[in-house]
């Protein structure tokens, strides 16, 4: 049963927004009449950056990002990916279905531990073996850092003695973001608070488990805002494959793995680690997507 397209709310940093001032992308963030999307009713959101300096997005905060027409479905955890001649067959928890194209952007190692034939299509040719062997090498190559993160629960009432909405951290060995969630979400629940690591912190602790970090991490956030409430729960997040260290080399920010039937992987692990990275696999899986629609339409 597919649940309906939800809403995204984006909030771009401050260097990203230096950069990118102008840009059509920027346009889209910051609530420009360029797009179809809607603003949301909440207030604007500052952002804090390293240097005590406020960002805000003047315009109202978008929450557009839904595709029309579009069957979304969610918590379908795909397990295995089988040839099927002219169709692939995805097979997920519960079941198993049949498409005529599939565009795979899970983590890299996720996409190896897929069961099936993904790189072993018994009518391959030797040219095309081949060259799946070396794209596997590629893949193979990607290295993720972890991140781990920390909800903070507070009862209704609690004000905090800060008014920013979120926070980049930089004088901290393990902490890199701080946002004020419920800011984000406008609920009427009571305040909350998420945080973030950074990638080096990650890097060091990648398979430390989330119950062993968190200590660490609240103390660290008590140093850097000690008049912090108590809060009433505390919820522990890990990220196996966070952002990505090391991406696929001299790519063009997709790879095709079989032509016909379509299977291709996109994502950042094709491009760099950031929104930019993300938006640019994206088009480049989408100008793929529809060159191979044009040769189906044509043959």
């Amino acid at each position: 049963m597919g649940a309906r397209p939800r809403a995204l709310t984006l909030y771009s940093t401050p260097n990203w927004t230096s950069f990118h001032v102008g840009s059509s992308w920027a346009d889209v963030v910051y609530g420009n009449n360029s797009h179809k999307g809607k603003k949301s009713k909440q207030p604007c959101l500052q952002v804090e950056d390293q240097n005590g300096r406020r960002v805000t997005d003047g315009g109202g905060c978008w929450s557009g990002l839904i595709c029309p027409g579009a069957d979304l479905y969610l918590e379908y955890h795909v397990t295995g990916l089988y040839y099927r001649g002219g169709s692939w067959e995805v097979e997920r928890n519960g079941g198993s279905e049949k498409f005529d194209a599939v565009i795979l952007t899970m983590p890299v190692p996720q996409i190896l531990q897929l069961q099936g034939d993904l790189g072993n299509c018994k009518t391959l040719t030797n040219n095309q073996k081949q060259n799946q062997s070396e794209q596997r090498e590629q893949l193979e190559g990607v290295r993720y850092s972890s991140r781990f993160a920390i909800a903070l629960f507070f009862s209704p009432g609690v004000v905090f003695s800060f008014t920013w909405g979120a926070r980049y951290v930089t004088d901290s060995h393990c902490i890199r973001y701080i946002a004020v969630d419920n800011k984000k979400r406008s609920t009427g629940l009571g305040p909350s608070l998420v945080v973030h690591t950074s990638v080096p912190f990650g890097q060091e602790n990648l398979e430390i488990e989330k119950d062993a970090i968190q200590p660490i991490i609240l103390q660290e956030l008590h140093r850097l805002l000690p008049d912090l409430p108590q809060p009433i729960s505390i919820k522990s997040q890990k990220w196996r494959y966070s952002q990505v260290l090391t991406s696929v080399p001299n790519c063009p920010g997709h790879m095709t793995i079989l032509e016909q039937p379509l299977l291709i992987c996109g994502g950042d692990a094709f491009t760099h680690s950031n929104f930019d990275g993300c938006v640019e696999s994206a088009l480049s899986v989408l100008r793929a997507f529809k060159v191979s629609l044009d040769i189906q339409k044509n043959t």
